[in-house]
């Protein structure tokens, strides 16, 4: 079950369903059924549609559906859930915890949960990196969809320190299209376009790093037509929106990536194969984590022809990678700055 959107967005809703139908293969299973709701208010009822039809592994795609998917976890325990960008805050009982308690220890009390957590702050880091060294004029730019989401803020706060990183003189401009409208956030092109359209002609990057799902390929589109250097989220986006072809998008140097498909395949694998959830290694919000150590989270090549990641460039990406890798990892993100808040 993906967020509001389309299952066709090129980007997270996208690619979390091809993992899901990697993992069904890969267990024998025929192409897992889809729904996309219209809105916040099918996601409870979407979700009982799969567990009235028999469904005993259900994916559910974003943070937004983390409530729902947790509430049916309780009520169903013989369903499996994996919930993508997902943890589980319960209470001594195993119920969600709306005052963010968290006494519970979920992997104890609701094993059918596995939350699949990235850290995107590294692969924010990671662009910040390619973003702080291509830039000519030291103005790079970051527009999220909504600073509602911790995925979306934890990208851009990385973003930030990776540039910085490179040069004190880069001077990063943030902004966010929505205050608490999820569709505008991330379901509207037209939108980012325009918000982005403003913004550029406001604080003049030369670098715009999009962190707005479907909304933020209206963002790379505005960065493209005024001649910029854009950088995608979540996937491969010079790939995903056919970049080589398509001068709408012709501008993409790079993305920083979740590496969606192949988690949530593998952990669908990992289910089937599991005697039960103790198997899994969940931690107490019953999530598994995906960073560099696990290449969960990676930057894209640059695919053109004379690329502007230079070999010193991507020693400098494959340098940070290395820290983030090692034990305890040499490039830490600040207080707070992976919280929730």
């Amino acid at each position: 079950m993906t967020d509001v959107g389309t299952i066709d967005d090129k980007n997270f809703n996208q690619y979390s369903y091809e993992g899901a139908q990697l993992g069904a293969h890969s267990i024998g299973a025929p192409d897992p059924a889809y729904i996309v709701p219209k809105d916040a208010s099918e996601y409870a009822s979407d979700i009982q549609t799969f567990i009235d039809q028999g469904s005993n592994l259900i994916v559910t795609v974003g943070f937004n559906l983390n409530a729902d998917t947790l509430t049916a976890a309780k009520a169903n325990p013989d369903v499996w859930f994996i919930g993508v960008d997902q943890n589980a805050c319960v209470d001594e009982n195993g119920a969600p915890d709306s005052t963010f308690a968290c006494a519970g220890d979920a992997s104890q009390l609701l094993p059918n949960f596995v939350g699949l957590q990235y850290q995107e702050d590294q692969a924010g880091y990671l662009a910040g990196i390619v973003a702080g060294s291509i830039t000519k004029n030291d103005t790079v730019a970051a527009i999220g969809g909504t600073n509602l989401v911790p995925a979306v803020v934890r990208y851009i706060q990385g973003f930030q320190l990776g540039a910085e990183s490179v040069s004190k003189k880069v001077k990063v401009d943030t902004a966010y299209v929505a205050t608490d409208n999820f569709g505008d956030a991330f379901n509207n092109p037209g939108l980012g376009t325009t918000f982005a359209d403003q913004f550029i002609q406001t604080n003049h990057p030369d670098v715009v790093f999009q962190v707005a799902g479907k909304t933020g390929n209206g963002i790379l589109q505005s960065a493209c037509s005024a001649g910029l250097m854009g950088i995608g989220v979540d996937v491969d986006q010079y790939l995903s929106l056919n970049a080589a072809s398509d001068p709408t998008y012709g501008c993409i140097v790079t993305s920083a990536e979740k590496h969606l498909s192949s988690s949530v395949s593998a952990v669908i694998q990992q289910i089937y194969l599991a005697k039960s959830s103790a198997d899994l290694g969940l931690d107490k919000f019953g999530s598994l984590h995906f960073n560099a150590s696990n290449d969960g989270i990676g930057v894209s090549p640059d695919h053109e022809a004379t690329p502007l990641i230079t070999p010193d460039i991507q020693t400098l990406i494959d340098n940070a990678t290395a820290a983030m890798q090692a034990d305890p990892p040499l490039v830490t993100c600040p207080e707070n700055c992976g919280s929730a808040q």
